[in-house]
C-alpha cells in the first residue's frame, strides 16, 4: 500500500494565517464571477492517510456495523473520523458532547501542526473506484453567495434535488462553532467537450503530487496533484467559456435564462448548512466585510457530468416500523386507477419479508417515479408510525426489507444527461432522486479549510 503523502514536504509554506497576497480573501481576477475559486487548503501530515480519510458522513446510516469497523480500524490515530459526526449519530444521546469533542479535536490538530496549508490552491484529484474506473475532479471553494437551494432559483450554483429543511439545523449545530470544514460535496459541470478537468490528466508529470494512498474498506485509491498558476488559469478560462450566457442558452434551447454553471451532485445538505452559517454571520458584520468572511465559501470537488466513471445510481427507499400491507393498500388507493402489478405508467417495485411485487400508477402527475412515490410517502408518514431511510444498493434494500415491519422500494436510475435540462426547465428534482455511485464510491474526507 502506497501512502507516501505524509513524508512529502508542503507544496507551499506552512501557514496558519492568510498569505501576504491576501490568502483566499484575495479574489483572484481570473476566477472573478465564476463562483469557484482557489482556496487555502489544509492537508494532514505525519499520519497514515488510509486511517485519516473516511467516507461522507451521510453514508451507511442504517448500517452501524460499517462505522463500528471504521472506529476499530482508526482507533486513536489522527483521522477525519474524529472531526466529523456520522449522520447515524445526529440524534444520539450524547450528540452535544460529541460536537464539543469534534471542535476541540479540530483546534488541537491546528495547534499541534497536524494540518499544513496549501495557500491559494486547487488540487487535481483522481479517484480510482472499486470498479477500476477513475473519476477526475478539481478541489476548490464555492462562493455561497452564488449558491441557492430554493426550487426555481436562477443561481449559478443550484441544488438538483429538494432540500429537507429539517435536516439543516442539526448540521448547523455541528458546523457553527467548528474552526475548520471538511468537504464531501461534489458539484457538476456540464462539459461535454471535456475542456475544464480532463486536460489536467495529461499534465500530471509536471504537477506536484500531494497525496497518493489506498482508501479504507475496499473503497479504491486516491491521488492528488497541486495545480500551478498556468493550470489554474486554464481552468478559469474553460469555466468562463462554459458560463457565457449566449452559449449557455444556445446549448439548452432557452432564451435569457440565468446561467447554471454548477449543479450539486452530492452534499447538497452540507452546502445548505454552510449557507445557513454564512447567512447568520452576515448579520453580525457590515456588508462591505462579507467577502472577507471565511464562512462565505465552502470547499467542494468539481467533477464533469460527462466523466466516464460517473454513473447515476438510484436511491432506494426503506420504511422501518410500518405495516407493509396497509402501506401498499394506501399507495394503491392514493392514485386514481393504480393497481397491483406491472403496466404502463410509473411502476413502483417493492420488497418485504412477504415477497416482492409492484404497484403501477397510470397517468402520473410527476415526471419521475421517485416523485410519485415520495409524494405519497411524505403524506403517509405524517399520519402513520414509521420512519424512512434512503439506501444505496438494491442488495442492502432487500436485506433490510426482509426484516419484520420493514418495506423496501426499488427505484430506477435516471439518465445523467437529463440532469441540467431538468433543473433549468423544471427546477429541482424530488429529494434523493439519484446518487453518483454506490456508498463506497462517495467522496472521502481528506482536505480541509479554516472557516473561522
Amino acid at each position: 500500500m502506497r501512502n507516501s503523502a505524509a513524508c512529502w514536504p508542503p507544496s507551499r509554506p506552512f501557514s496558519t494565517e492568510n498569505s501576504e497576497r491576501g490568502g483566499e480573501n484575495h479574489m483572484d481576477e481570473r476566477f472573478q464571477g465564476l463562483g469557484f475559486y482557489p482556496a487555502d487548503i489544509l492537508l494532514p501530515r505525519d499520519c497514515d492517510l488510509t486511517k485519516w480519510a473516511v467516507v461522507a458522513c451521510d453514508q451507511y446510516t442504517s448500517q452501524p456495523e460499517y462505522w463500528q469497523r471504521v472506529e476499530f480500524f482508526v482507533g486513536n490515530s489522527p483521522s477525519a473520523l474524529h472531526l466529523i459526526l456520522p449522520e447515524s449519530s445526529l440524534e444520539g444521546p450524547s450528540v452535544e458532547t460529541d460536537i464539543l469533542d469534534i471542535n476541540n479535536t479540530m483546534s488541537r490538530y491546528l495547534r499541534e501542526g497536524r494540518l499544513r496549508t496549501l495557500e491559494h490552491a486547487m488540487i487535481y484529484v483522481e479517484r480510482t473506484l472499486g470498479s477500476g474506473r477513475v473519476r477526475r475532479g478539481v478541489v476548490g471553494m464555492v462562493d455561497l453567495e452564488r449558491y441557492d437551494y430554493e426550487p426555481g432559483s436562477g443561481a449559478m450554483v443550484r441544488a438538483t434535488e429538494g432540500t429537507v429543511l429539517s435536516r439543516i439545523p442539526p448540521r448547523v449545530a455541528v458546523r457553527k462553532n467548528a474552526p475548520i470544514e471538511l468537504p464531501h460535496a461534489m458539484i457538476l459541470a456540464d462539459d461535454p467537450g471535456r475542456t475544464v478537468i480532463e486536460p489536467l490528466a495529461a499534465l500530471r508529470d509536471r504537477l506536484e503530487p500531494v497525496y497518493d494512498f489506498e482508501l479504507m474498506e475496499h473503497s479504491g485509491h486516491l491521488r492528488g496533484w497541486l495545480l500551478g498558476e498556468a493550470e489554474q488559469t486554464a481552468v478559469a478560462a474553460a469555466l468562463r467559456a462554459l458560463s457565457d450566457p449566449a452559449a449557455f442558452n444556445a446549448r439548452y434551447g432557452t432564451q435569457d435564462k440565468p446561467v447554471l454553471l454548477y449543479a450539486v451532485g452530492d452534499g447538497n445538505h452540507s452546502l445548505a448548512t454552510a449557507k445557513a452559517c454564512y447567512e447568520r454571520q452576515k448579520t453580525l458584520v457590515p456588508e462591505d466585510q462579507w467577502a472577507a468572511l471565511p464562512a462565505r465559501y465552502a470547499l467542494a470537488e468539481l467533477v464533469n457530468l460527462h466523466d466516464g466513471s460517473l454513473e447515476f445510481e438510484p436511491i432506494h427507499r426503506v420504511l422501518f416500523g410500518v405495516d407493509p400491507r396497509a402501506l401498499l393498500a394506501g399507495l394503491t388507493a392514493a392514485f386514481p386507477g393504480a393497481y397491483g402489478g406491472m403496466g404502463e405508467g410509473h411502476v413502483l417495485r417493492y420488497v418485504w419479508e412477504g415477497g416482492s411485487g409492484a404497484v403501477t400508477v397510470p397517468r402520473p402527475a410527476h415526471q419521475l417515479p421517485v416523485g410519485t412515490l415520495q409524494a405519497f410517502l411524505d403524506g403517509w408518514l405524517e399520519s402513520h408510525p414509521g420512519r424512512i431511510d434512503y439506501i444505496h444498493g438494491a442488495d442492502v434494500v432487500r436485506e433490510l426489507a426482509a426484516r419484520p415491519g420493514n418495506l423496501g422500494f426499488l427505484l430506477p436510475a435516471m439518465a445523467k444527461k437529463e440532469l441540467f435540462p431538468t433543473v433549468i426547465h423544471d427546477g429541482v428534482l424530488p429529494r434523493k432522486t439519484f446518487s453518483m455511485g454506490e456508498a463506497q464510491d462517495k467522496r472521502f474526507y481528506l482536505e480541509g479549510r479554516k472557516i473561522r
